[in-house]
């Protein structure tokens, strides 16, 4: 379907009380304008027409691709209508109008708005609300034909009492949407330029208005304070939830999950409470993801197990692998099958292969982990020189014991053992027992300094 977008971006949001454009307020880890986009992406749009306006510069670089136009001052949904026409194509009989703070439109839903038009109709998106406050009312006439939006603030007492609302969103013929436009008057309380004005121009000509309901209350609500803010973070949060839950996975509990980006689940996946996953996180058959972790950019294959309160971000954790609680995996990190990462450990770009563990207080950077490898509680490696970051080797089967520094560059070959408490600066080879510690001095009759009280 080949139409022109016109996407409404140029609110301040006054009751949002921040210095930050209310569509670039950030939903479940994209803003407002970007789950717009999104939606829209799929729809065809030859023309793309993004109206800004408060915080322009902000917007439009946070939309890069479309074109922008600027509505200065914000004198009312049709004068922002207005500023984009010129942008138009007309060639492209239909134009589809979205709002940049609604959003959680649904593209098929928007697809379903342009095809209603079909370049020949005025498609309103519509929907019954119990509660239609501050919503334009949607006035039929004897025979249920649609005649006029009434904003709230201009409808009698009557009107008021209708509960179909107009959701802001229309797709109109092209050519007539710029005569409708250049026509507005902002005789109304408001003294502004009403978009929805162009209903009763559309009667008058005997255009068909048709009003396309929306599939959901959900993907239709605005977003003007913090509190509609969260309150549609916790919707869109529990469709995800339930999508997953439909698919097989199980989620502790529903209303205590996010996710930000795209989560994909393998069979009997679990997942308890008050986990975040964000970018790109992929779950193997039987992962199990303990309370309170968070998983960004993440893969974690069949069978592994990651405990509470630990971090994963641009990692990969192999099958059957055992990971935390209190672990935190940084980019480049990829652990074999049935490695263990226990409790206040911390890796980065590093490879561990298969059996290895480091199960508690320890560092590893920059690091190659070779098969069966045991890195004891306290010990790091040490890759950075202030300038560079350098590599450690640890060959296969390699013991190094507690609170060891391993000064990279530096290779254990094979087998190597290193005594605990141990600074290794030279490479150790394959099977050698490697001890670096101070001697150890005993001194008899020695006395602890004892605090003096002050003189008076």
């Amino acid at each position: 379907m080949a139409l022109n977008l016109v996407i409404m971006a140029a609110g301040k949001g006054t009751r949002m009380n921040s210095a930050l454009p209310k569509v670039l307020h950030r939903l479940a880890g994209r803003s407002l304008l970007q789950h717009v986009l999104d939606a829209a992406a799929g729809l065809g749009a030859v023309h793309t027409v993004v109206v800004t306006g408060h915080g322009a510069e902000a917007v439009e670089a946070a939309s890069p691709g479309v074109q922008h136009v600027r509505q200065m001052p914000q004198l009312g949904t049709g004068h922002a209508v207005l500023q984009a026409l010129p942008a138009l194509d007309d060639a492209l009989d239909t134009t589809l109008v979205l709002n940049g703070d609604v959003p959680l439109v649904q593209a098929a839903t928007a697809h379903a708005l342009a095809s209603a038009c079909g370049g020949a109709r005025l498609a309103l998106l519509t929907i019954e609300l119990a509660d239609a406050s501050g919503y334009g009312r949607i006035v039929r006439d004897t025979t249920g034909g649609v005649r006029a939006i009434v904003e709230h603030k201009d409808a009698s007492a009557a009107q008021r009492a209708i509960g179909e609302v107009y959701t802001g969103m229309m797709a109109a013929p092209t050519a007539a949407l710029r005569r409708w436009v250049a026509a507005l008057r902002n005789d109304n309380v408001q003294h502004e330029y009403y978009l929805t004005d162009i209903v009763a121009m559309a009667v008058a000509e005997g255009v068909p208005v048709v009003a396309v309901p929306a599939a959901d209350e959900t993907e239709v609500l605005g977003v003007n304070s913090p509190r509609q803010l969260a309150d549609l973070e916790r919707r869109f949060q529990r469709r995800q939830a339930e999508a997953l839950m439909d698919a097989g996975v199980r989620l502790a509990d529903p209303a205590r999950f996010d996710q930000r980006g795209t989560l994909q689940c393998a069979a009997d996946v679990e997942i308890d409470i008050g986990c975040l996953f964000e970018g790109h996180v992929t779950l193997g058959e039987g992962v199990r993801i303990g309370a309170h972790c968070v998983l960004r950019d993440a893969r974690v294959d069949a069978g592994a197990v990651i405990h509470p309160f630990t971090h994963i971000e641009g990692a990969r954790v192999g099958p059957g692998a055992l990971v935390g609680p209190y672990a935190r995996l940084r980019p480049g990190t990829e652990l074999g099958a049935r490695v263990h990462i226990g409790n206040f450990v911390e890796v980065k770009n590093s490879h561990l292969a298969a059996g290895a563990k480091a199960n508690h207080l320890a560092y590893l950077g920059d690091a190659t982990v070779g098969e069966r490898v045991n890195f004891g509680a306290g010990s790091i490696t040490a890759n950075y020189d202030g300038a560079h970051k350098h590599q450690t080797v640890i060959g296969h089967d390699v013991h190094v014991g507690s609170n060891c520094v391993l000064v990279a560059p530096v290779t254990l070959g094979d087998g190597a053992t290193i005594g605990g408490g141990s600074t290794i600066t030279k490479d150790v080879a394959a099977g050698q027992l490697a001890v670096a510690r101070g001697k150890q001095s005993a001194i008899d009759g020695w006395q602890r300094p004892k605090k003096t009280k002050p003189a008076g």
